[in-house]
């Protein structure tokens, strides 16, 4: 990024730290004081030695020109990925009042590691260009797994409808009685029967009941969704080809990214994780400044650790991407980068509060079990709904209620704060519950600030 005259700010560096500890100890680290030996080269590197606790300082260096985001290396034993170290380095660079003195040659223990990245992304990029190796699969035997793994989808799809059935026939007062353990038990079924979709939304049903007033509700709604599934995974032969995708999609069948590549100059209009037991799941949302198209990469770690890539908000990079089929679907992968992300001023254009509503109850007829869709709102205010907050159209007299995921976050007050009162542009997903959101924009000048 040096190469191109421009450097992050201060929340697109803090954006990247795993949790919120390593950005408290990060910020404290972005002064000159402990730092020495501090340089950035012109390929796209930072580099700088950090007095510690021992003897000797730590090493640390970061490759800022990576076009999938920015890559560390640090002498000092955390395990996290970026540790406090490289976030205060890149704090210390991104103040650009000199105290990372641009244009010179990288240290000798800087050096090799990052002519290493530079070789093995060169070999990476011949590869692609060369094409993978045919032949080394057989289809027939593809085919067969196939089939195989089909005929046991079906087989779990089948049972579970078997089980909906009787739940409804002996009444819901029994489901409070069974506890969590009927669902788990259910859930561990579809997962034998290699149906990691139909396991996932049954445990969810596991977290319903006893929830409050209207449970009873929630938990048909929820179950005639699951029917529903099932139902289309047992007639997805007379399915359109864009629904079956996506209940093959639902039911967690793997797909690979087959559209046509889209090259655009893709904003990034917010990035946040999510974590269970078994994973970290990150959700980065793009949008096409050529295109103006909103898309979704999705991207999978092993629990306690941050998936890659990390591309905080604000940035922009050049890129091609590959949908996922399914109709309506958001998803894409990463296809060819063609320059490290920069940051940007565009921002994406904004609806009103009932366009927003109009999207997501089209994207439901392409796919039933949508749980929301990216929507920008232009011109909005945040404004009180009872305990709880609402964005208001400036220019008519509609509503969005927060998520009751949304009102616990820190974000909500951040978005209060940089409103004012006044109409702001703000990002996010809406869908059934309501607004969740994610990055917002001043009316006038400034840049974006991340909501999560």
């Amino acid at each position: 990024m040096t190469q191109q005259g421009v450097r992050w700010t201060a929340d697109q560096v803090l954006a990247l730290a795993p949790d919120t500890a390593s950005r408290k100890a990060g910020s404290k680290l972005g002064a000159a004081g402990p730092w020495s030996e501090t340089g950035s080269s012109d390929e796209g590197a930072v580099w700088g030695l950090c007095k510690g606790s021992g003897s000797k300082p730590y090493q640390t260096v970061v490759d800022i020109a990576d076009a999938a985001g920015p890559a560390y290396k640090c002498s000092c034993p955390s395990r996290k990925f970026p540790c406090k170290h490289a976030l205060g380095l890149l704090l210390l660079w991104a103040g650009g009042d000199g105290a990372v003195p641009a244009g010179r040659a990288a240290p000798e223990w800087a050096g090799p590691w990052m002519a290493g990245r530079r070789r093995r992304a060169e070999e990476k990029r011949s590869g692609q260009s060369g094409g993978s190796p045919s032949g080394s699969a057989d289809p027939e035997a593809a085919r067969r797994r196939a089939e195989r793994r089909a005929e046991r989808v079906t087989a779990g799809a089948v049972e579970l409808e078997q089980r909906l059935a009787d739940l409804l026939r002996g009444g819901l007062a029994s489901v409070e009685r069974a506890g969590h353990g009927l669902w788990e038990e259910t859930a561990a079924r579809m997962v034998d029967a290699q149906a990691q979709g139909l396991a996932a939304r049954v445990r969810e049903l596991g977290s319903i009941p006893s929830t409050g007033p209207g449970w009873p509700v929630r938990l048909l709604e929820e179950c005639a969704l699951l029917h529903l599934l099932g139902q289309g995974w047992l007639r997805r032969e007379r399915l359109p080809d864009g629904l079956a995708a996506t209940v093959r999609s639902r039911m967690g069948l793997p797909a690979s990214a087959d559209g046509m590549p889209v090259r655009d100059h893709w904003l990034v209009l917010a990035q946040y994780d999510t974590t269970d037991a078994r994973l970290t799941t990150r959700r980065i949302w793009l949008h096409g400044t050529g295109s103006h198209r909103t898309a979704l990469l999705l991207s999978y770690g092993a629990a306690g650790r941050a998936p890659e890539p990390a591309l905080p908000v604000g940035l922009a990079l050049d890129a091609e991407v590959s949908s996922y089929p399914g109709a309506g679907q958001s998803r894409v992968a990463l296809g060819e980068q063609f320059a490290p992300p920069v940051p940007t001023a565009a921002r994406p254009p904004g609806i009103t509060v009932s366009q927003a509503a109009a999207r997501y109850g089209g994207a439901l007829r392409e796919d039933p079990w949508l749980e929301s869709v990216p929507v920008t709102l232009g011109g909005v205010v945040p404004t009180p709904d009872g305990d709880s907050w609402q964005l208001a159209d400036a220019d008519e007299d509609a509503a969005l209620p927060f998520t009751p995921a949304a009102r616990s976050r820190p974000g909500v007050w951040r978005l209060v704060a940089l409103s004012g009162g006044a109409p702001v542009r703000v990002f996010g997903e809406c869908g059934h519950q309501g607004f969740t959101p994610l990055t917002a924009w001043p009316e006038g000048p400034g840049e974006a600030v991340a909501l999560c």
